[in-house]
């Protein structure tokens, strides 16, 4: 973490002896003097500016935004013992609980051997609850926490005695906070510690940024007469990563998402590297990956398994092993990906496509965390789509090309949940809490009259529900102000804060049978896996979870009990979460290199020969040009569209498509997406109508598609109902916890289901409902990118009709029988083998 440079390296600008003692001190004994960028930074805070620092990997971040504390800090001194109370001076936001406790263990190191008079602790949702109480009463100087315990925090009767002394706020990965509801509801905390400590400064630190202003304006506050914004710190350089995409002599699958065929490469890859870290975008793929791993574990290399599921024991089991390089090998998903030390990783390897350029680049900088060393990577793309992928985010990462999303606009469940703890905390003026809102970057656009919807919701529930006393969460006193209707209402807000809801989870607890075959009690908490998942089993089916092959034995009191077992096919939890979407600029990426000769010249043989084969049997579509492919097989027709718009974009023009050759009459039977292309199937000759009728085609991608048809698909879907669950949990409509209990995900499902129904009918400008419709916009459907693309083929659309299927289209129909529509005609499931789709697109008969 204390990246510096040499002595014999030039000197930085700015005066290095303008640091106090311990410091200079301490950097002599090391051979070290600071980075230039870390003094620079240090000057800024000095002088009273708030920064955001962006560099890469290795270059001292973590340094550089505590300086400014540890300096101060150590010119104030030790406070003596009986003084006046003390809050914070320091508060560190986290997005991950691991980090949190690994900038712990780092930052203790150098403050220990400078013997500075600062105390650090961390305070995440794993912290006991006895250390929780005596930070409250004994805050350490530094506090290193989570966007969720910071706004418990400000809930607190006591937050204004706990902050009146803050000087600092640092933001690690702040482009990871910014863009998700936690950012939205992180930046209204930091708009109420700007109230509470009105002198303090804000530190953003990040790696990878698409648009610094963005970031800059989020660590200011914001007003309708001027848009403030940080400074801002650049650091250039750092050694170029050394990534390569694994070379193979085994097939590459067409499809799929396991990467089975590469396991042999990277467990050599493993043994040739003292530690490597393995990642993936889901779950159920690390799950898979440490399985095929162990099966081959010949040589018995310590290999772990980290994953938001897993136990936090286990985690931490995990994390403690990384630190002190006792493990030859890492298994994890975006857990591990976000700024933690593991200085002697010697290697990154990423097993499926990266879906994002930013992704990647963060996820490299792991290995070797050192800027003036190169960080080393070997991507395995699972099939030849993402070949091509993989090349197109190697050559971003090259180019130091970004793609982070913006901060966008803030979200009204999150303020709904924001005002009811503010009102936990004291009574408070609506106009005062108001400008406080728009004083924070997602909300300086909040109209007045929204924010009374918002409020008028917490105090009542809305129009339809103001009759039930459980939804009067606030009322209004005779001095005007907003306080809680009782104490009941501000213990379920501290059980239920944060915007991470997670689909329905159940415990899974391994057991072991007696003598008379019963299944005992007690035994070892492995972790949580969906609860749609294990509905699915039977007693005795057995799956994949924690690294183990498990017997699903039942479920008892909300548990899940499995005991150990042992099968060559178990099943793998499936995770709703942790699905990336394709980045739009990956996207692009792939069209132009599909549209350039030159480009896909730099592709692996047989990725190449695939595209060759598809130029002969059908053709390679230009950059902006909407290929649509239409061809029969066995009994039905089938259209499959290339628009490389990802996978929630591609779900949502399904979904419109159908309806529409329905209501023409043309008997769809179903369809199904993947990031690179759709397929729908139907009874009728797609093809055929598409000639008899040129301008059929192009009224079918025709942009007012999302007009009419989105709606009245949208009023029928389950889609809304799953998003309205999510924001009314959030906004504290649902509560998920009790005290002493905690609500099954059918109770929540039940009770959301039923309240939406209400609504709809009854109040359909509710503020809910229109959170919901806003979150599937951006969120599930991607409307916006859906709307770019049907202007972009406007006048560029090109129609094959085709006698068999083309070797583009084999990936997305080995997909076939996941979704069914409703429509005029009944879906049947097809299930095809990949060797006779292969053989059919290579030229010859059905197998």
């Amino acid at each position: 973490m204390f990246s510096v440079n040499r002595i014999d390296s030039p000197r930085p600008q700015g005066d290095a002896l303008t640091l106090p003692a311990p410091f200079l001190r301490w950097f002599g004994e090391k051979g070290w003097q600071p980075r230039a960028h870390q003094l620079e930074l240090l000057a800024r805070a000095e002088a009273g500016e708030s920064t955001l620092l962006i560099a890469p990997t290795g270059a001292g971040k973590t340094l550089a935004g505590f300086l400014p504390s540890l300096v101060d800090l150590t010119r104030r001194g030790k406070i003596p013992p009986g003084s006046a109370f003390t809050g914070i001076h320091t508060l560190y936001l986290s997005p991950l609980k691991a980090l949190a406790v690994d900038i712990e263990r780092n930052l203790m190191k150098p403050v220990d051997e400078m013997g500075l008079p600062v105390r650090v602790e961390n305070r995440t949702g794993d912290t006991p609850q006895g250390k929780r109480q005596r930070q409250k009463l004994n805050p350490p100087d530094i506090l290193l926490t989570t966007p969720e315990q910071l706004a418990l925090l400000l809930a607190n009767g006591e937050a204004e005695r706990f902050f009146r002394d803050l000087r600092y706020v640092v933001f690690d990965e702040l482009h990871s906070l910014v863009t998700s509801k936690r950012g939205h509801l992180l930046s209204l905390g930091l708009a109420r510690l700007r109230r509470l400590a009105p002198r303090l400064q804000t530190i953003g630190l990040s790696a990878t940024v698409a648009d610094p202003m963005d970031l800059q304006r989020w660590l200011a506050p914001q007003s309708p007469h001027r848009s403030d914004h940080a400074g801002l710190v650049t650091v250039k350089g750092g050694a170029r990563p050394q990534i390569s995409i694994l070379r193979t002599d085994e097939h590459v699958p067409w499809a799929g998402h396991s990467a089975r065929y590469a396991i042999a490469d990277v467990y050599a890859a493993i043994k040739e590297h003292g530690t490597t870290l393995l990642f993936v975008n889901t779950r159920s793929q690390a799950e898979l990956l440490f399985q095929e791993l162990w099966t081959i574990n010949d040589d018995n290399l310590p290999i772990a398994l980290h994953h938001g599921s897993l136990d936090v024991a286990q985690r931490r089991k995990v994390e403690a092993a990384m630190s002190e390089n006792r493990l030859r090998a890492v298994v994890a998903t975006s857990t591990l990906d976000l700024g933690i030390d593991w200085g002697d990783v010697d290697l990154v390897v990423h097993v499926g496509a990266p879906k994002g350029a930013s992704r990647l680049a963060q996820r490299i900088g792991r290995a070797n965390h050192r800027m003036d060393e190169p960080s080393k990577a070997i991507l395995v793309p699972a099939n030849r789509f993402e070949v091509m992928e993989c090349q197109a985010a190697l050559d971003a990462n090259y180019i130091g090309a970004q793609d982070t999303s913006p901060v966008g606009k803030g979200a009204l469940d999150v303020l709904a949940q924001h005002v009811l703890g503010m009102a936990c905390a004291a009574p408070f003026d609506p106009l005062s809490l108001y400008e406080e809102i728009t004083s924070a970057s997602p909300y300086a656009s909040l109209t007045w009259e929204t924010f009374e919807r918002v409020v008028d919701f917490v105090a009542t529930g809305g129009y339809a529900l103001k009759t039930y006393e459980r939804y009067a969460r606030i009322r209004k006193t005779k001095e005007g102000l907003f306080r809680v209707s009782n104490p009941l209402v501000a213990q379920q807000y501290r059980l239920n804060v944060g915007t991470i809801v997670e689909s329905p989870m159940l415990n899974v607890r391994m057991v072991k049978r007696n003598q008379r075959g019963s299944l005992g009690r007690g035994g070892m908490s492995l972790g949580k896996v969906e609860e749609y998942f294990l509905e699915m089993l039977s007693q005795g089916d057995t799956f994949l979870f924690s690294g183990k092959v498990l017997r699903f034995e039942g479920i008892r009191e909300s548990e899940c009990l499995v005991s150990q077992a042992f099968s060559f096919d178990p099943k793998v939890p499936s995770y709703q979460g942790g699905k990336f979407p394709l980045s739009t600029y990956l996207a692009e990426q792939v069209r132009k290199m599909l549209a350039d000769p030159a480009r896909r010249a730099g592709l692996p043989e047989q990725v190449r020969d695939w595209l060759s084969l598809q130029k002969d049997v059908s053709m390679l579509p230009r950059e902006d040009e909407l290929l649509i492919e239409t061809f029969p097989r066995g009994s039905r027709h089938y259209m499959v569209i290339y628009a490389f718009e990802g996978r929630l974009a591609h779900q949502t023009l399904g979904m419109l498509l159908t309806r529409r050759l329905d209501r023409a009459g043309l008997k769809p039977l179903g369809f199904v997406a993947t990031d690179y292309s759709l397929a729908v199937w139907a009874l009728d000759d797609l093809g055929a109508t598409f000639q008899l009728h040129r301008k059929a085609l192009a009224d079918l991608f025709d942009e007012d598609m999302l007009g009419d048809d989105l709606e009245a698909w949208l009023n029928e879907s389950f889609l809304l109902k799953r998003t309205f669950r999510t924001c009314a949990v959030i906004a504290g409509l649902i509560d998920q916890r009790h005290p002493g209990k905690e609500k099954s995900g059918r109770q929540v499902t039940v009770s959301a289901d039923l309240i939406y129904d209400v609504l709809r009918a009854h109040e359909p400008d509710h503020l809910l409902l229109e959170a919901t419709r806003n979150d599937a916009a951006t969120g599930l459907l991607d409307i916006g990118r859906l709307g770019d693309m049907l202007k972009r083929i406007k006048g560029h659309i090109t129609h094959r009709r085709l006698d068999r299927i083309s070797p583009l289209a084999v990936p997305v129909m080995l997909e076939i029988g996941k979704e069914a529509v409703q429509g005029e005609a009944q879906d049947f499931l097809l299930s095809e083998a990949a060797d006779d789709l292969i053989h059919e697109a290579m030229g010859g008969e059905p197998l």
